[in-house]
Formats: structure tokens, C-alpha cells, sequence
């Protein structure tokens, strides 16, 4: 099986003063946790290992200020082919009002690696306004998506 193209290159952009990247290596895994753990209402109290599960097996991407601290972070899980799901997006408090989450789902979005996927999915509770400058809608028909959700 040959493994994804991204899984071995970087991919990088600039949004003003931030990087948004691609590299693992540049990661603040402590923070990210931090950030999902205290502060996402998506995810109150998640452990740090699975955390860490979960961005091995998705494709992260990190929003660095000028002094290389964490200022934002998400993550795509893809089959790298036909279906991608954005999740945990978000940007620390000190960076909001700058565009940062639109700039790093646009990036997202715009890997080259993804250039394939034709369905895009995301969960949100209060930033639609912002998802939908970006092309995503609500699913024309609801009623077709299942889930199942363990406590």
C-alpha cells in the first residue's frame, strides 16, 4: 500500500505575521491538549494520549506566531482520496479577530495532497459564519446521516 503523499512532505503558508504549517516536528502537543482539555466545548476533560491517537492519525496543521508559539491548530481525517472531516479547529484566545480559523481551514482545504476530496464535512456550534465564507452549507438532507456516540 502506498502511504499518502502527505504523510512525508510539509506543507506550509503565511497568513500576516502567522505560519500555518504542516510540521509535525513544530507541534505543542501540550498545548493543543491543553487547549482541547480546558477550553473546547467539544471535547471537556479529553485525554492527552488520546490526543495524541488522534492527530497521528490525521493530518494536523499548526498556526505559529512570530516567536513560534502555538496560535491555532486543525485537523483533517481523510482517506486522502474521496472524504475528508475538519475537526478541532481552533485559535488561543491572545490570537482571535485576526482571521486565523478561516486562514487555517482555507489551508486546509487547499492541501495539495486533498485536492481529490469532493465531500467535506464539519461539526460546529457556533461558528457556521464563518465555515460557510469557505463554501460549506448544511447537509441538503439530514436525515441520510447517522451517528453513533459512546459516553
Amino acid at each position: 500500500m502506498t502511504p499518502l503523499a502527505f504523510e512525508s512532505g510539509i506543507f506550509e503558508r503565511r497568513h500576516g505575521d502567522f505560519l500555518i504549517s504542516t510540521d509535525r516536528a513544530r507541534l505543542d502537543l501540550a498545548a493543543i491538549h491543553r487547549f482541547l482539555h480546558d477550553e473546547a466545548y467539544w471535547s471537556p476533560g479529553i485525554a492527552r494520549d488520546m490526543v495524541e491517537r488522534a492527530i497521528a492519525g490525521s493530518l494536523a496543521f499548526g498556526a505559529y506566531a512570530a516567536d513560534g508559539a502555538l496560535a491555532g491548530f486543525a485537523r483533517v481525517v481523510t482517506d486522502g482520496a474521496a472524504f475528508a472531516y475538519l475537526r478541532d479547529v481552533f485559535v488561543v484566545d491572545a490570537y482571535r479577530g485576526k482571521g486565523l480559523g478561516r486562514a487555517i481551514s482555507a489551508a486546509a482545504l487547499e492541501h495539495p495532497d486533498l485536492t481529490t476530496i469532493r465531500n467535506w464535512m464539519l461539526a460546529t456550534r457556533d461558528a457556521h459564519g464563518v465555515y460557510a465564507t469557505l463554501g460549506f452549507r448544511p447537509v441538503p438532507d439530514p436525515s441520510l446521516y447517522m451517528q453513533k456516540r459512546r459516553p
